[in-house]
């Protein structure tokens, strides 16, 4: 399945090693435009400044969580049907229950490699 890796993806984490290594993953799978941010709020500024394609993000940040980042999302107008891919170290069924409520297209439990999350963005992605 082709997958457009010129896409810009917003890279969401409090952990700058997570960023580091989920940046590091998408450059072996092809993607060149990605973008950080370290919370919910700092990413829904960019979401809102760029057209981004993609947006991965961790579930657990503060001030402003994963979660309440992808309910904002998709809550938005310009923004509502843009992927979204949540990343979570604890595969909670509640947790999986209410990203898939809120909207999330596909979720990603920690740790993961390359083609683990190159299978989730070609699952949302993939033309």
């Amino acid at each position: 399945m082709a997958l457009n890796t010129s896409t810009p993806v917003l890279v969401v984490d409090d952990y700058q090693t997570m960023i580091r290594i989920i940046k590091n993953l998408l450059k072996q799978i092809g993607f060149t435009d990605v973008d950080e941010a370290k919370d919910g709020s700092e990413a829904f500024g960019k979401l809102k400044e760029k057209r981004y394609g993609l947006v991965i993000s961790d579930w657990n940040m503060t001030p402003m969580t994963g979660y309440e980042l992808l309910k904002m999302v998709r809550a938005d107008g310009e923004l509502s049907s843009l992927p979204f891919i949540m990343i979570t170290a604890e595969a909670k069924t509640e947790n999986v229950v209410a990203a898939k409520q809120a909207g999330v297209n596909n979720y990603l439990v920690k740790p993961f490699n390359a083609e683990t999350l190159r299978s989730k963005i070609v699952a949302v992605l993939g033309e």
